[in-house]
C-alpha cells in the first residue's frame, strides 16, 4: 500500500505547477487498484484524477486554494481498502474518488463516513454502495440492476430459445452482477440452463468449459473480471467452442484483447455509453491523446467525479464533507461525461447503459439498435 503522498506535479509540464505546490492546502484522495489483477483500472482512476486536479488548479483552484492529490491502492481488497480509508480519514482528507471494486467501495464507505470523508465512486456499481442510507456516498456510474436489465433485453431479443449460462467468480460485483442478470431474464421468459461459480483469480477453468460443451450453450454470461473472463474465452475456444461470451462494464479495458487476442472478436459487454464520444470530452480527450493516453473505461468517470465535487465545494463555500454532499444533492454538475443530477442516496439520475462488441484487432464498439 503506498504511503499517502502530494503529487505537485500533477499531470506534466504543460499544465505543471510552481514549486509551491507542495505547500497546497488541499488535499483529495483517489483510492483504487493500482497493483494487482485490476492495476488497468487502477491506472484508468489515476489519470483521470491527476488531469482533473491539474485543470482544476490550472483554472485557480477550489475556492482560492490548490488542490494536491494523494494516490493510494487498495488492490481490489476489502481489508487493505478499509485500511487506507482509515488513514485517510485520520488525514483530514476531505474528498475520496474511490474505490473501483464494489467489495473495497463498501466497506471503506464507512470509514469515510465515521471520518467525515465525502465519497464519490467512478466505477462501483453494487446497489448496496447506496442503499445503505450512509450520508457520504455518492457515485458518478450506473447500478448493477440497471446494467443487469440491459444485458438481459439483449439476451432475450437475440438468443431467444438459445441455451444461456450464467456464471459468477463471488465478488460483491460478480455475483450482484451476474444475479441482477439473471433476475432480469427470468422475468423476461428466460431460465438460464446452468449457473455456476468459480473463485476470483482462477486460472484454469477447463471443467467449467467442459460443462458448457456439454450443454451446447449458446451465450455465458460472466459476472466477474477481466482476467477470468479472457482466460474463459481461449479456453472455450481451446476446446472448440464457439459460444458467445457477455459480461459488464469489468471488460472497457483493452487488457481484455491483450488476453483472448483475436479470439476475443465477438465479445459482448454492457458499459454506458462512451464518454470519449461524448461533445463535453471532446478538448479533454484531445488532452490526453496529447500524452499518450487512451482516456478509455473510467478515466473519464474518475475526471468527473473530479469535477462535482470540486463545483459543489464552490457552491457550499467549504470543504466540509456534509455540506458539500448537500450541495451536491440539491445541484445539476457539468461533468466530462455531460451533466449529472442525483438523487437522495448518492445515486445519478442520468442512467444509460448500451452494449459493445469486441473487433478482432482489440478495439470495441457500440452495438447500434440493439434492441435493447
Amino acid at each position: 500500500m503506498k504511503s499517502l503522498k502530494l503529487i505537485g506535479l500533477a499531470f506534466g509540464a504543460s499544465l505543471a505547477l510552481s514549486g509551491a505546490a507542495f505547500a497546497q492546502d488541499v488535499t483529495v484522495a483517489v483510492a483504487g487498484p493500482m497493483t494487482g489483477g485490476e492495476s488497468a483500472f487502477g491506472r484508468q482512476m489515476k489519470n483521470g484524477a491527476e488531469m482533473a486536479v491539474a485543470d482544476i488548479n490550472a483554472a485557480g483552484g477550489v475556492n482560492g486554494k490548490k488542490l494536491a492529490l494523494s494516490v493510494e491502492d487498495d488492490a481490489c481488497d476489502p481489508k487493505q481498502a478499509r485500511s487506507i480509508a482509515e488513514k485517510i480519514a485520520g488525514a483530514k482528507i476531505p474528498f475520496v474518488a474511490g474505490h473501483y471494486c464494489s467489495s473495497s467501495s463498501i466497506p471503506a464507505s464507512e470509514a469515510y463516513a465515521d471520518g467525515n470523508v465525502l465519497q464519490i465512486t467512478p466505477a462501483s456499481t453494487n446497489p448496496l454502495f447506496t442503499e445503505r442510507k450512509l450520508w457520504n456516498v455518492a457515485r458518478v456510474c450506473g447500478r448493477d440492476d440497471q446494467q443487469g436489465l440491459i444485458a438481459a433485453q439483449y439476451i432475450a431479443k437475440n438468443y431467444k430459445g438459445k441455451n444461456i449460462a450464467i456464471l459468477n467468480d463471488k465478488t460483491t460485483y460478480g455475483k450482484g452482477l451476474a444475479d441482477e442478470t439473471k433476475k432480469a431474464l427470468n422475468k423476461a421468459g428466460v431460465t438460464e440452463k446452468m449457473y455456476e461459480s468459480y473463485n476470483k483469480g482462477d486460472k484454469d477453468f477447463n471443467a467449467i468449459v467442459s460443462r458448457l460443451k456439454r450443454d451446447n450453450i449458446d451465450l455465458v454470461y460472466v459476472g466477474g473480471y477481466h482476467q477470468e473472463s479472457g482466460l474463459i474465452l481461449r479456453q472455450m475456444r481451446d476446446q472448440g467452442l464457439k459460444t458467445v461470451l457477455m459480461a459488464g462494464d469489468a471488460l472497457a479495458d483493452k487488457e481484455y484483447a491483450s488476453i483472448t487476442g483475436p479470439a476475443g472478436e465477438g465479445t459482448l459487454f454492457t458499459f454506458g455509453p462512451d464518454p470519449r464520444n461524448k461533445p463535453t470530452a471532446k478538448k479533454i480527450v484531445e488532452a490526453f491523446k496529447a500524452k499518450n493516453i487512451d482516456p478509455e473505461g473510467y478515466t473519464l468517470y474518475t475526471y468527473a467525479a473530479m469535477q462535482v465535487w470540486s463545483q459543489a465545494v464552490k457552491k457550499a463555500g467549504t470543504t466540509d464533507a456534509k455540506k458539500v454532499m448537500e450541495a451536491m444533492k440539491a445541484g445539476k454538475w457539468d461533468t466530462v461525461i455531460g451533466p449529472i443530477e442525483y438523487d437522495a442516496k448518492g445515486d445519478i439520475k442520468q442512467i444509460d447503459y448500451v452494449v459493445y462488441k469486441w473487433d478482432a484487432k482489440g478495439g470495441y464498439a457500440e452495438i447500434k439498435g440493439n434492441g435493447t
